[in-house]
């Protein structure tokens, strides 16, 4: 079994976060019935080029083990079936702003009215309080706000995007976090709880020491480009043919460092023996790394401070990544068939149980493949079927 069998999760997200979300619960084992709109679906679905088989690349990379069922939920019937599928559910996701919920009449009030025991998990951009509350949450505009782009790039450049939607997936991981939790506690008090998560909330919460140093300071952190402000050398340096990263992160690395490359004046230097000396003589310190670095290729520097236990390695594109012998032989990238697009390849799961493993059974699924199988099981016949489609409900 998969820890989450027997679960069954309304999804009503869309594009990342709560797709996310929902797409972690069903890799282990939710049953995840993901309710879009009628002709259009979750608009990722549109995001490209590129397209396989008319499907987005973006979209099939969040949305794997899903059910997928059309209900229009501007008409009554809609709003009738989504009430249906909630008596035999676990667990609900949304990700609009806050209000439209309650427009619908499907606000955490109303459903915990009716059904105590369902978890709510709403994902927003900004929470439902506040000043803020009510601007749409991008994730472009979150990493800007949570001070994440500030503290990203050179020192003397702009602030600088991370090279993947973070506030999303983020905010993804911990609705995903705050579910399950909802789900332990439901074992002990019987009731379900609303999950609030806000993606300024969850980035934020990634500051971590540079919040820490700005809290014992009083002075804001600043972009360093690569380099760590804490630890040194920890950073990004060009070898003779390539990019690589070395990770000198304590004392001892230092000492292992300096032995493997045959230097015991900068190992016996009292300006760098310890850590914080490290980091304050850094404007001597880095050059010196900086021309070492340059004379050897970066598999020269993976196999010489490999040896010696210190942290290094290559900076690889996206490509590499996905083809990286780590990955594939431990069946982290796997394949799945799809309707449309042939075979969809996608980056495995990241957490392995040994007892209760979760699984990766089916490809995400096209718009409103699972319509019926999902009425029939709330027991809607045939007929009504047909008539909910002949009325747009569905």
């Amino acid at each position: 079994m998969a820890p989450l069998d027997g679960i069954r999760v309304i999804d009503l997200s869309r594009v990342v976060s709560g797709p996310l979300c929902t797409m972690n619960l069903a890799d282990m084992g939710a049953d995840v019935v993901k309710i879009e709109e009628p002709g259009r679906g979750d608009e990722s679905r549109a995001f490209g080029p590129p397209f396989l088989g008319g499907e987005s690349p973006y979209y099939l990379s969040v949305n794997r083990n899903k059910r997928s069922c059309t209900v229009n939920l501007k008409r009554d019937a809609g709003k009738a079936i989504l009430w249906r599928l909630l008596d035999t559910a676990d667990v609900v996701v949304q990700n609009f702003r806050p209000g439209a919920m309650a427009r619908l009449g499907l606000d955490y009030d109303a459903v915990a009215a009716r059904h105590p025991r369902l978890i709510y998990c709403s994902i927003s951009g900004f929470g439902d309080s506040g000043p803020d509350a009510v601007r749409p949450g991008y994730d472009l505009v979150v990493q800007g706000e949570s001070g994440l782009m500030d503290l990203t790039g050179e020192a003397d450049g702009p602030p600088t995007r991370i090279g993947t939607s973070i506030a999303d997936l983020t905010a993804g991981v911990m609705a995903a976090q705050g579910i399950t939790l909802a789900l332990y506690a439901r074992q002990t008090t019987g009731r379900g709880q609303h999950v609030k998560i806000a993606m300024l909330d969850a980035v934020a919460s990634l500051l971590t020491y540079n919040a820490g140093n700005y809290f014992a300071t009083g002075e804001s952190p600043t972009r360093r480009g690569n380099d760590h402000p804490s630890v040194v050398p920890y950073q990004t340096l060009r070898a003779k043919d390539g990019w690589m990263n070395l990770a000198v992160a304590n004392d001892s690395l230092w000492v292992r460092y300096c032995d493997a490359i045959e230097r015991p004046d900068l190992r016996d230097d009292p300006r760098f023996a310890t850590a914080p000396e490290r980091v304050n003589h850094r404007d001597t310190l880095v050059p010196i790394i900086v021309a070492l670095t340059a004379a050897r290729t970066v598999q020269q520097w993976v196999d010489l401070l490999g040896a010696a236990g210190v942290p290094c390695g290559r900076i690889r594109n996206v490509a590499e990544v996905c083809t990286n012998p780590q990955l594939t032989e431990r069946g982290k990238v796997v394949d799945r068939p799809h309707p449309t697009a042939g075979i969809v390849t996608m980056i495995g799961l990241p957490i392995e149980l040994s007892d209760t493993p979760g699984r990766i059974q089916t490809a995400p699924p096209l718009l409103g493949e699972h319509t019926d199988d999902v009425l029939r099981d709330a027991g809607y016949t045939d007929d009504e079927i047909h008539t909910l489609r002949k009325d747009g409900a569905i």
